[in-house]
């Protein structure tokens, strides 16, 4: 089985910073593509950033200059560090990435985490 923790959400002002870490355990034999999606009460969720295997990165818009996403191969593990945080990105963050379980198939199955709650206050 394959798991997937995000950590590092909180409170915060407006104007600060947070670190979400998103660790992936279990059966892995690779990752291609890893993401963070959000989704504020009453809305749909939404992606937000994603980092492909080879580490080419994209993001939404309303992000662009503020997050960056980057990850840790050896430690399958994928952040999100979030500067210049506004109260539009109170949400709950969830994680979710491509992974292979296995030599011998070729297959990618998407996992996602439980989430973590940002909430920046104004």
């Amino acid at each position: 089985q394959v798991q997937l923790v995000e950590s590092g959400g909180g409170l915060v002002q407006a104007g600060g910073s947070l670190r979400l870490s998103c660790a992936a355990s279990g059966s892995i034999f690779s990752i291609n593509a890893m993401r963070w999606f959000r989704q504020a009460p009453g809305k749909q969720r939404e992606l937000v950033a994603v980092i492909g295997g080879s580490g080419t990165t994209n993001y939404v818009d309303s992000v662009k200059g503020r997050f960056t996403i980057s990850r840790d191969n050896a430690k399958n593990t994928v952040y999100l560090q979030m500067n210049s945080l506004k109260p539009e990105d109170t949400a709950v963050y969830y994680c979710n990435a491509d992974i292979r379980i296995s030599s011998v198939t070729y297959q990618y199955t998407t996992y996602w985490g439980q989430g973590t709650q940002v909430t920046v206050s104004s």
